[in-house]
């Protein structure tokens, strides 16, 4: 079995048995549900724990819950085409260069992880639609100037 195959045998238990992703991440716990439901789609690792709980829960044989548990192949060909990632990609190519500004205005030279990395989706009742509001969090994480002589900076820390 690939680990493509034993996400979609994941999305078919999950349609089979009715189950929401909310009930899902309840039931395995122990992360965000961002982790667990990138996990159970083959992007992110389940630590051993949380695999052995996915598993119980998914009925999976001790293979698939070891390969829940495996480092994946991450990420997808570019530009997206689903149009929901799309908009994600659009927002980074029309909006990336002003963040990338007001981040190294604030911080300095380096990026925002995206191991050391949070996130939050949260509805939000609006009269003229409900709003998607989503909350990132990611350790900075300036560059190393590598051979930088005594009395100069090794790291990209704003300068005082």
């Amino acid at each position: 079995m690939t680990r493509a195959q034993l996400t979609e045998k994941i999305l078919d238990i999950k349609r089979a048995q009715g189950w929401t992703w909310k009930y899902i991440c309840d039931e395995i716990g122990g992360v965000s549900p961002v982790l667990v439901v990138g996990a159970l789609l083959g992007q992110m690792k389940l630590v051993k724990p949380l695999a052995h709980k996915a598993a119980r829960l998914f009925g999976l044989s001790e293979l698939e819950e070891r390969m829940l548990n495996e480092i994946p192949h991450r990420g997808m060909p570019m530009p997206p085409t689903d149009p929901l990632i799309y908009r994600f990609y659009e927002l980074v190519m029309v909006n990336g260069p002003a963040w990338k500004a007001l981040i190294e205005e604030e911080f300095g030279d380096g990026i925002m992880s995206a191991i050391d990395f949070d996130m939050e989706i949260e509805r939000l009742p609006h009269e003229k639609g409900d709003r998607v509001k989503i909350t990132m969090s990611g350790k900075f994480l300036p560059y190393k100037y590598y051979g930088s002589e005594q009395g100069l900076p090794a790291y990209g820390y704003k300068e005082a």
